[in-house]
């Protein structure tokens, strides 16, 4: 905290130190949008005398503004700065007092401050404003309108209130008022406070019960008003189409009884934040920010419990960071996390928020005393905060030395700066300190000895910036713009974590991006993998083998089954499943080629070698909450494209048990070609199915010649008897069902198994072959 400038820098620097050392109230202070002028609302000791004070920096000549109410003038009700929008830089200050006279000044340089024009805000001369404030080119404003009966009912004229709004537009050729505006009548007492595109209605503190547990917020360009109650959840909008629907009563119609059971809002404070949300301060000093969609979000409580009625607290937004002053404290939160970044007590005994021209980066603070500024960032003679991207390096080091380390001692980010042992993660800090602020602030170069690394790692450091920048427009974009950022965060998070280890915490990251965004992760998997069919409709990957071996590893059971996690080979299936169920038998099978051109066959070391990628991607359907006719379509298919001999055999089973003898024929036929020990496994199943019914019948032609040549017809009868059904009733052959098996189906079989030459039959071949029988004596050797 240093102070800035005495109060000597403004004209009248004495008057203004004494104004402040006096102690009396300001109910108002605030600054021109320039900086250069710096006005104040005093409110002396009789409630009704009021004074307006403008002090200017470094004045060289020109009378400052200075003005006193006293009654019977009525009471001031606020001060407003509105700039022009045809002439750039151009402003004026607008003074509205209660009866509705408002008078815009005007400041001239060597001249001083001129009155350009007093116009009468209110329609009618009974009205009396209570709330102002500027939204865009216009005034918006409470205003009472008290009924003509001197005697009226007060509970009948409860809702004696009207919120108004009127165009005032500064121009060259000089200032031109609108016509009033009715935004809603019938109302009851409300305070009007504005941000750059909503206007928030809050009940004043002497309003009903009844009226004071919701809050309005109007939407000018929509014609849409928001009632929301936020500590009861309730958020309902309506749009008025016209004029006769902006009645207050109307407005609630439909909503009054759920309305009437909410508790009435607890409002000590509110203030509109720069990022145009309301902040309101409970009695109980708990601080809140409201949405202008209705939606409430807490984001910190004061120390020290309740607030007294009378007490002052001040609130002030710059950047993201909340200002809040209650007695004597600063609090510095940050507004998106709620954490406290710095609370410091004050020794002045009354401060004010100051506009900080040209410094988003500190918080000007009006004392007795002077000027002062509070900087967010620490000097070079201090330890400055680190930012969150070099605190990410050294708490990743301190993960990746610990996993390294013998020892059972936990290192932390301090042992590791202070024991200057490691010198990668200082040196990798180093340089991001200087490429993340070279562009803000001039920073001091770098060593010569990190340049080459900068240059080397320049690349990624851009991809890893640009992705938290985008990481930030996901979270302050728009809704009708969030998915298509959220496809490119994804598609990003998606092909760092393959460029990585990929440990547990990346796994786990990945799981809950799955889960949280399948449809963008899904299509990130396909980018990464540059999955894609060709011309002949084959599905084709060019995904690089560094990537192929993070998509096919498996983790340790006891890393995977405690918390839900799923390897990555299985988030890739499920969104296969999901979203293009067709390509999985030809994914699985592009694994299985790139696993069989990199591993050994039931090489250890491989995916392979534990669990079958066949297995996981079936593993996979089995956990489909239904499971139908389309599911024992793809677990054939996962069978038949691994071509592993149990596989087929599986695949060959479950055909068999569907009845869809066609395809069982097919699948014989193909995969039989594959090895004479799977071939003869097959012609034994079907010969077994061939004997217990006549299902099989129309595809004897073709089932036959897959007969194995080492099969003897003794073999063919031994399976035929183990498995001809057992029947009671009729002894065969006189069968009354005429389902039974009979010689003449058979007869094929044994013929062209007859047909076979014998195993021992070749041994001899050659010499059965021979012209001569006995061969001829070999000649003797004397």
């Amino acid at each position: 905290l240093r102070q800035v400038s005495d109060l000597s820098d403004f004209s009248r620097g004495h008057w203004l130190r004494e104004l402040l050392c006096r102690g009396e109230e300001l109910s108002h202070v605030q600054s021109s949008p320039d900086g250069q002028h710096l006005l104040l609302l005093q409110k002396s000791r009789p409630p009704t005398l009021s004074r307006v004070v403008a002090f200017q920096r470094h004045s060289i000549a020109g009378a400052d503004l200075e003005k006193s109410w006293q009654p019977p003038q009525p009471a001031l009700v606020g001060l407003l700065f509105l700039q022009s929008p045809v002439v750039l830089g151009s402003w004026v200050l607008a003074v509205v007092w209660e009866h509705g006279r408002t008078e815009v000044w005007h400041f001239v340089v060597a001249v001083g401050w001129q009155l350009l024009q007093t116009l009468e805000l209110c329609q009618g001369a009974r009205a009396r404003v209570v709330s102002v404030c500027s939204q865009g080119a216009s005034l918006v404003w409470c205003e009472e309108r008290p009924p003509l009966g001197a005697h009226s009912d007060m509970s009948k004229c409860a809702f004696r209130f009207c919120v108004c709004a009127r165009a005032l537009e500064v121009g060259e050729q000089g200032l031109r008022l609108g016509a009033v505006r009715i935004v809603l009548h019938n109302s009851p007492e409300y305070q009007v406070l504005a941000s750059p595109q909503h206007v928030f209605l809050v009940p004043a503190a002497a309003s009903f019960a009844t009226t004071s547990k919701f809050l309005l917020i109007w939407h000018p360009q929509k014609a849409e008003f928001t009632i929301t109650a936020p500590s009861a959840g309730f958020i309902h909008s309506k749009v008025l189409r016209s004029s006769s629907e902006s009645d207050f009563r109307k407005l609630l119609l439909g909503s009054v009884g759920l309305l009437s059971c909410f508790a009435p809002l607890d409002i000590h404070t509110s203030a509109v934040s720069n990022s145009g949300g309301l902040l309101l301060v409970s009695m109980k000093g708990s601080v809140s920010i409201v949405e202008p969609d209705g939606t409430q979000r807490h984001i910190f409580d004061v120390e020290g419990g309740s607030l007294a009625q009378g007490s002052p607290v001040q609130l002030k937004t710059f950047g993201s960071l909340l200002a809040c002053v209650l007695a004597g404290v600063l609090y510095l939160v940050d507004q998106n996390s709620g954490r406290l970044v710095e609370k410091e007590v004050l020794s002045m005994k009354e401060v004010h928020f100051l506009e900080s021209q040209g410094e988003e980066d500190s918080i000007q603070l009006l004392s007795q005393t002077g000027i002062y500024s509070l900087s967010f960032s620490k000097p070079e003679d201090s330890s400055r905060p680190e930012p969150c991207l070099v605190e990410m390096v050294f708490e990743e080091a301190c993960r990746y030395y610990q996993r390294r380390s013998l020892s059972s001692s936990k290192l932390t980010v301090e042992k590791l700066k202070k024991g200057g042992t490691f010198q990668a993660p200082v040196v990798l800090a180093a340089i991001l300190q200087h490429s993340l602020y070279q562009k803000q602030k001039p920073a001091q170069g770098l060593q010569d000895t990190y340049t080459k690394l900068l240059s080397t790692m320049s690349l990624e450091l851009q991809s890893y910036m640009s992705l938290e920048l985008l990481k930030a427009c996901v979270v302050c974009a728009p809704e009708s713009e969030v998915e298509s950022y959220c496809k490119e965060l994804v598609e990003q998070e998606v092909s760092r974590i393959l460029q990585s280890d990929m440990d547990k915490d990346n796994l786990a990251y990945l799981n809950s991006v799955f889960a949280s965004f399948p449809k963008a992760a899904w299509k990130a998997t396909r980018s990464c993998l540059q999955l894609q069919q060709n011309g002949d409709g084959l599905l084709v990957a060019r995904a690089t083998p560094e990537v192929w071996k993070k998509v096919l590893c498996q983790p340790q059971l006891e890393e995977v089954g405690q918390n839900g996690m799923a390897p990555l080979f299985e988030l890739i299936c499920a969104s296969f499943l999901r979203f293009k169920p067709k390509w999985l038998p030809s994914f699985v099978e592009l694994t299985q080629q790139y696993v069989s051109s990199s591993w050994s066959y039931s090489s250890k070391e491989g995916p392979e070698g534990r669990v079958p990628l066949y297995k996981r991607a079936l593993g996979v359907l089995a956990q489909k909450s239904k499971h139908g006719e389309a599911d024992d379509e793809m677990e054939l298919e996962l069978l038949l494209c691994s071509k592993r001999p149990k596989a087929v055999l599986q695949a060959l089973h479950l055909l068999i048990r569907l009845k869809q003898w066609p395809r069982v024929v097919e699948v014989a036929e193909k995969f039989s070609k594959l090895s004479p020990l799977l071939n003869k496994e097959i012609f034994i199943t079907l010969l077994a199915e061939f004997a217990q019914h006549r299902e099989l019948d129309p595809y004897l032609d073709r089932l036959w010649p897959l007969c194995p040549a080492e099969l003897s017809a003794s073999d063919v009868l031994t399976v035929v008897l183990q498995h001809l059904p057992h029947s009671q009733e009729d002894p065969v052959p006189f069968s009354s069902e005429g389902n039974q098996l009979t010689v003449g189906l058979l007869k094929p079989l044994l013929q062209r198994v007859l047909q076979h030459p014998n195993v021992q039959d070749e041994m001899y071949s050659d010499a059965l072959q021979s012209t001569a029988f006995p061969p001829p004596t070999p000649p003797r050797e004397h």
